[in-house]
């Protein structure tokens, strides 16, 4: 069913926090911060855009310590969600690709193929992440009804969150491309039947894309 073009519409940003100290890596839940290069490339993809009403973002540093200094700037308000943290990649946690391939490539070749059947050692499953990511995807879009809200989160939440508003099954949560410090935007509304009905407005871009 198509929207009601009168009802309110809620926009969300999804902005990938940018390049974390020792580079990149499965990182999972270690809590390095933002390299000076990552704090760049935040400020960067956000520039001068600030029509957000509220700043939501995982508690972890490489998201956290760049929302809270956004929100402060701009008068926002910023709200802490655990669940919106990167999953767990257990075993391989801290560890580059390079030095997973040359340890165990079978393991990660097999996670690449169907990520929804192999979980890496000690790790995160997708149905338990896709749960509490899905949990508070929901959450947010009914508590910020009709509102403009900043996401400052993670790779893989952006990909399980758009999987999720886009309605695509979750063994295809490894086909989203999120560079560092990328901003996609979904636009929320309800549908003729008061269902809310997500869209990709744009993906892996900058506020640039916006501004409009």
């Amino acid at each position: 069913m198509h929207p009601i073009e009168t009802d309110p519409i809620t926009l969300v940003d999804l902005l990938r926090h940018g390049l974390p100290v020792g580079g990149k890596r499965y990182r999972g839940s270690v809590d390095d911060p933002l390299a000076e290069e990552g704090w760049g490339q935040m400020w960067a993809a956000v520039g001068d855009y600030r029509d957000w009403d509220v700043v939501v973002t995982s508690p972890l540093r490489r998201c956290a310590e760049f929302a809270a200094v956004l929100a402060e700037r701009h008068g926002l308000p910023l709200e802490r969600e655990p669940r919106l943290r990167e999953i767990s990649f257990g075993d391989w946690e801290g560890r580059t690709v390079t030095d997973i391939l040359d340890d165990t490539p079978r393991q990660i070749e097999r996670y690449w193929a169907d990520p929804v059947n192999n979980t890496p050692p000690n790790g995160e499953s997708l149905p338990a992440f896709r749960e509490r990511t899905v949990e508070a995807w929901d959450a947010l879009v009914h508590r910020h009804h009709g509102k403009r809200v900043l996401v400052v989160a993670h790779g893989g939440v952006m990909r399980m969150l758009l999987t999720h508003a886009l309605g695509m099954p979750l063994s295809a949560v490894l086909r989203w491309e999120v560079p560092n410090a990328s901003v996609s935007r979904v636009r929320v509304q309800p549908d003729i039947n008061g269902r809310l009905s997500p869209s990709l407005v744009f993906h892996a871009g900058s506020m640039s894309n916006g501004k409009s």
